[in-house]
């Protein structure tokens, strides 16, 4: 299958989609003023698990550097403009989208 991840920033919103049809959808936490999540064409670059810290349980690096979709140690802030750019997912989320995609899928982020 064909993966692609569309983070849509004004819904707090990550979509996946297969072969062009959305399949997921997770809330996220995104980037708060001053330090909001860069938008632009990226793709998923590293995988890392339990990388500790607010991180919680993965770490999926994109190819900007600094930045990437993550777990974390707080749910709460799921939904929110909170992080410093990152985008936080709900750990079993973030954990259901790691075996799902492969290194290379590409992230579209929009406003």
């Amino acid at each position: 299958m064909a993966y692609s991840i569309k983070i849509v920033l004004s819904q707090r919103q990550l979509f996946l989609y297969s072969n062009g049809k959305i399949v997921r959808s997770y809330p996220v936490g995104v980037g708060k003023a001053g330090s909001g999540t860069p938008a632009g064409r990226f793709a998923i670059a590293t995988k890392k698990p339990h990388p500790g810290g607010p991180f919680g349980v993965m770490w999926l690096g994109l190819s900007v550097p600094h930045y990437g979709i993550h777990g974390t140690n707080n749910p709460s802030s799921i939904g929110g403009m909170v992080s410093k750019g990152c985008v936080r997912m709900y750990n079993p989320h973030v954990l259901e989208l790691a075996r799902l995609v492969p290194i290379g899928t590409p992230v579209v982020i929009v406003p």
